[in-house]
């Protein structure tokens, strides 16, 4: 329990109270109450998240339907819970028992695309990648490109400062997020930011609600910064002995002062599992597989000096694709690796610790000896160019001491990102899974002041309960 709900214990309130007020001023299809649909709604895609049961799961359409659940919800002090498509990991879009669970699904309008501008401004229901090919129909690019593309949405993305395959050149959600219309917890509209390029008027709220995981406000509107698009990508695939020796080749292309449009690892565990899986012949044989792609005027050429540095690394085979179908076949095996590993065993942790590139060899290292330890199956994925791997433990949620050992991994892993000078966190957010190591990444201090914003935006701590502190 938060500071702020201590002291603003929840007021005595019926269902029946709540479901009349929240059906005065919402479509009767917009509130949902039959429990076996409710349930549905009560968690992410994370595993050893506890979740509570909803009262009630709404759908609005408008902002004029969100302040009025939120005026609900404040009125009443009743804890309101806003998702996306939960497909997050770590239970930031878990409810609260006995919460409203706020579901942007529905408001789902891209609003306006401006190529002079190269702006976006969409509903926070827009899925990831409706909103990119919308765009690219006008030569435009929104580059942050979640696993889940497919699935998520901006809204979710903005709530977890998204990143993905692209961001070792075009950056994370945070870097796109100009403006944004905020409901407030006491219903009140809030705009922040702009839609020029550049602009520095007062506190930069806007960047203080990407990332927040819904804890601050219920963010109806953003207006997206966009990019040319650039031209199609050819990707380079280098085989390594060693996880060392990928990450050195990492270095050197960085210390080069390259800028590819994609470099991502993977360890031998993740390459057989998306064998497995695939049939894609990918090489058994390799300890780690360094994928870097280029979407410049020349890409032949900087895969050739790529591929060099690779060579110096010790790289034991170095093959550039011939095409951009052979650079897409590619990538394919790289965005399956997350599904192959949960083949493995059926159900897996995704960690999201992200370390300083020059600690990257030690993070691998490091996990391959907490695998040991545990004896689990723990295939890492990485975005390799900013740091960010994904050591993802497998493990048979129907056994208990599997499961035991997969929390403890889990666990030893986020530790050994702080040793190494990294965060728990890259790009999936903190939520239910990550309260205790956010504590220790930001120390007392921090984590009061962090309360004292909190407190300021949702003083009776109604909006999404027991998450991040």
């Amino acid at each position: 329990m938060s500071r702020s709900e201590a002291r603003h214990p929840a007021a005595t309130v019926t269902s029946a109270d709540l479901l009349d007020r929240l059906r005065a001023g919402l479509p009767a299809d917009a509130v949902l109450t039959d429990p076996d649909v409710t349930l549905s709604y009560a968690n992410d895609m994370a595993s050893f998240c506890p979740a509570g049961t909803p009262a009630v799961v709404v759908l609005p359409r408008t902002v004029e339907e969100v302040q009025h659940v939120m005026r609900t919800a404040s009125e009443l002090r009743v804890p309101v819970v806003p998702q996306g498509a939960r497909t997050g990991l770590s239970g930031g879009a878990n409810a609260s028992e006995g919460c409203v669970v706020l579901s942007l699904t529905r408001m789902d309008r891209i609003l306006e695309i401006n190529p002079v501008d190269r702006i976006a401004v969409v509903e926070p229901g827009v899925v990831n990648a409706t909103l990119s090919r919308a765009v690219g129909e006008q030569g435009l690019y929104y580059p942050p490109d979640p696993s889940s593309w497919e699935q998520c949405t901006i809204g979710g993305n903005i709530g977890t400062a998204s990143g993905g395959l692209c961001c070792v050149k075009y950056g994370v959600t945070a870097e796109y997020v100009l403006g944004l219309d905020v409901v407030l917890a006491d219903g009140r509209l809030m705009s922040t930011g702009r839609r020029t390029a550049k602009g520095v008027a007062g506190y930069d709220l806007t960047r203080l609600f990407v990332g927040s995981e819904g804890s601050l406000g219920i963010v109806v509107r953003a207006t997206l910064a966009l990019k040319p698009q650039p031209p199609k990508q050819l990707v380079l695939a280098a085989e390594f002995a060693s996880g060392a020796a990928a990450c050195d080749a990492v270095c050197r292309i960085m210390a080069d002062g390259h800028v590819p449009s994609l470099l991502e690892l993977m360890d031998r565990t993740t390459v057989r599992a998306v064998n497995d899986l695939t049939r894609m012949g990918l090489p058994d044989t390799t300890e780690a597989l360094l994928l870097a792609a280029f979407d410049t005027s020349d890409p032949a050429a900087d895969l050739a000096a790529v591929g060099a540095l690779c060579e110096a690394a010790g790289a034991t085979q170095v093959v550039p694709a011939d095409d951009f179908a052979e650079s897409e076949l590619l990538l394919q095996a790289r965005r399956s690796a997350l599904v192959a590993l949960e083949a493995v065993k059926g159900t897996t942790m995704i960690d999201d610790v992200c370390v300083p590139r020059s600690r990257l060899a030690e993070l691998l290292d490091g996990v391959e000896h907490i695998a040991e330890k545990h004896q689990l199956t723990i295939g890492v994925v990485a975005h390799a160019g900013d740091g960010n791997t994904h050591p993802t433990v497998c493990f048979d949620a129907q056994d208990a001491d599997e499961c035991r050992r997969a929390r403890e991994s889990f666990d030893e892993i986020m530790g050994l990102g702080l040793e190494l000078g990294g965060t728990i966190t890259g790009e999936h957010g903190v939520g239910v899974l990550k309260k205790e190591w956010l504590a220790r990444e930001l120390g007392p201090v921090g984590v009061e002041m962090q309360r004292a914003v909190k407190a300021a935006f949702d003083p009776q701590g109604i909006l999404n309960p027991g998450k991040l502190f």
